[in-house]
């Protein structure tokens, strides 16, 4: 069963919202602060978050970002803010939708299901897909298709960012810190010879690769058609 963490400060919304995550087959768990979101989020595992923007003690967008440290979950950002601006700033935080206040509950049912169906397929656990490659990021497994690509640990961390980041141009500095933190001591370019070691495991053609592209000048990208 899937799991739904709402936060949500106004018990009339909370309620409501609660009530349509339960009547639709799924177990939701409500934080009436951000304090207590990130407890537990700390503690329990999460399919999805239905974030509330303004709340006592730590906003949404503050609790947004400590997610990110840590998960890829989807976030459903819940506000009545309406100004272009916070979307705008929920969306460069992380967030992957935004509904705003007042809002039916219906769709967000709807917003709901489609990121379960979407990310989740018929299994639990977080899969980034781009064309026929599938990156299951809870056993760390990659497939083209039915067929299995062996990966390292190593490799699954670069392929994971850089699959997330989708159709991004990444600094190697950037992909260092974001699969390895800043702890990492070896040298940005030895991330090249993971890049071709990756690219010889799912690309056809390695020399003139489709998926995992360099940007010379800037670092690497991940899709972005033939940009």
């Amino acid at each position: 069963m899937f799991r739904i963490l709402v936060v949500e400060d106004e018990a009339d919304i909370s309620s409501i919202v609660m009530k349509y995550i339960e009547k639709n087959g799924y177990e939701g768990r409500l934080a009436e602060n951000g304090f207590e979101a990130l407890e537990l989020f700390s503690e329990e595992r999460f399919h999805l978050v239905v974030l509330d923007i303004m709340m006592p003690g730590i906003d949404g967008f503050e609790v947004l970002a400590r997610i990110r440290e840590i998960s890829e979950v989807p976030v459903i950002m819940l506000t009545a803010k309406q100004e272009e601006v916070d979307r705008i700033k929920g969306f460069e935080e992380g967030a992957d939708d935004y509904v705003v206040k007042p809002f039916s509950p219906r769709e967000l049912i709807s917003r709901i299901k489609v990121f379960l169906k979407r990310i989740y397929n018929d299994n639990d656990e977080l899969i980034l897909s781009y064309e026929d490659l599938k990156l299951y990021t809870s056993s760390m497994k990659l497939y083209r298709g039915k067929e299995e690509i062996e990966l390292t640990s190593t490799e699954f961390k670069l392929l994971f960012v850089m699959m997330r980041n989708m159709n991004q141009v990444l600094t190697r500095e950037q992909i260092i810190e974001s699969a390895f933190g800043m702890d990492y001591e070896g040298f940005d370019r030895s991330i090249d010879t993971y890049i071709k070691r990756i690219r010889q495991k799912i690309e056809p053609n390695p020399k003139q690769p489709l998926y995992l592209k360099t940007k010379y000048g800037s670092g690497y990208v991940f899709g972005g058609g033939n940009q």
